[in-house]
């Protein structure tokens, strides 16, 4: 098959993607937004009064920045995982395996979907927070960089939790006991600064520490790490999970009965 065989195969996995989350938009797109609105009312007004300003800012400008990163965060990788691990479970995946389509356009197809996916809820996110508090980008190219890798990166590990899962059980397990403490300790809620030194070396081992405190940057100026090392460790995280991807959807792991 020549590339023009190969994009007409990804623009179909990942329209398809797209077509599926759109088509139930309002269990998709408005939950986050709603969730959303109740973490600004809760914590950047009624929470933030109390506390004040945090390195500079108002707290409410302080947590925008890592509550549009959560929902990209959140949204990217669940995508993924629950369409690839339904594929799997009524056994259409198997229909991708046997056909002429190399490894790499049906990660990129399933990859694709959960970015686009990701990215829509995070600007929604974005124009509801224009309701509470006023945006300022700091630094764009830093907001966009951040934000698409960091998109990539979950629905790539939303792929590896699919591959794995069993059952939809598995599918849940870890957003649940891993995802969400990460996403909570990463500092969308507190600077690192404020914390005994223990536990600031704690939290660097925190990846999702690395990737708010970038986005944060890109909005603010401001952040807790150095920029160099977040963009490694993201990239580098990228690159480790493509590759096992690769290698478990070629062997066909866990998708072949």
């Amino acid at each position: 098959m020549s590339g023009k065989h190969y994009y007409v195969a990804f623009k179909s996995i990942l329209i398809r993607e797209v077509v599926r989350f759109g088509r139930i938009w309002l269990q998709t797109l408005v939950p986050p937004a709603i969730t959303m609105s109740l973490y600004f009312v809760i914590f950047g007004n009624l929470i933030g009064g109390r506390i004040g300003e945090m390195d500079g800012f108002s707290y409410m400008a302080f947590i925008v920045p890592g509550l549009i990163m959560m929902s990209v965060i959140t949204n990217s990788y669940s995508n993924v995982a629950s369409s690839f691990f339904s594929s799997k479970f009524q056994n259409n995946v198997e229909e991708l395996l046997v056909a002429p389509v190399p490894t790499y356009v049906i990660i990129a197809g399933y990859v694709g979907g959960g970015v686009v996916r990701g990215l829509l809820v995070g600007l929604i996110v974005s124009l509801v927070s224009l309701f509470f508090v006023d945006l300022h980008i700091e630094h764009l190219f830093s907001v966009i960089f951040t934000v698409f890798l960091t998109s990539v990166l979950f629905a790539l590990a939303g792929l590896l939790n699919a591959i794995y899962a069993r059952s939809f059980d598995d599918v849940s397990i870890i957003p649940t006991f891993i995802l969400t403490p990460l996403t909570y300790l990463g500092g969308v809620f507190y600077s690192i600064s404020l914390l005994p030194q223990i536990w600031q070396n704690i939290s660097h081992i925190n990846p999702v520490l690395y990737m708010v405190n970038a986005f944060r940057y890109g909005f603010l100026g401001i952040s807790d790490v150095r920029l160099s090392v977040a963009y490694t460790i993201i990239i580098g995280f990228i690159v480790i999970f493509y590759s096992w991807a690769w290698y478990l959807i070629h062997i066909g792991k866990g998708l072949r009965t």
